[in-house]
């Protein structure tokens, strides 16, 4: 099986001068690998191609065969990275926290391990008869939710 230190390594490499980082690397028992990258601004598929070249021509497939799959994170899908996180502060972001219950509001900050996700609530005012929309603060940290995710927006 091809050593995942070792594309983490190759791909590191790649992204040494640019401004993409890495997501995940994923290899499977069939000797499947998937790279996830992203960027900023999103990821062009001429890198992820220059990106694959790069990594084919630092493995040896006469040593160990393999199939290589090199795209972006999905848009969408959980943030497995700071980076993630970073990059979507000031957006509608959904969170599913330990207990199972979701949150959608805007990324307000975070300081690794930990974010702050402002959503509006109901919130019973001393002297008001009706609860009033309010922005409320969340605090979470990213390894205890299930998933933080960016809301797509079609507005």
């Amino acid at each position: 099986m091809i050593d995942k230190e070792k594309v983490k390594s190759i791909v590191e490499e790649w992204l040494n001068d640019k401004e993409y980082f890495l997501v995940d690397v994923d290899i499977n028992s069939e000797n499947k690998i998937v790279v996830e990258i992203d960027h900023t601004d999103g990821v062009w598929i001429e890198d992820c191609v220059e990106l694959s070249r790069f990594i084919e021509d630092r493995l040896d497939r006469d040593a160990e065969d393999f199939e290589l799959e090199v795209g972006s994170a999905g848009l969408g899908q959980p943030f497995k990275v700071v980076q993630q996180y970073l990059n979507h502060i000031g957006k509608e972001v959904e969170v599913l926290d330990a207990d199972g219950k979701k949150y959608k509001g805007i990324l307000k900050s975070v300081n690794a391990p930990m974010f702050v996700l402002t959503t509006q609530e109901k919130v019973k005012l001393e002297g008001k008869k009706r609860p009033q929309l309010q922005d409320v603060d969340h605090e979470f940290c990213m390894d205890d939710v299930k998933y933080a995710k960016y809301m797509i927006s079609f507005k």
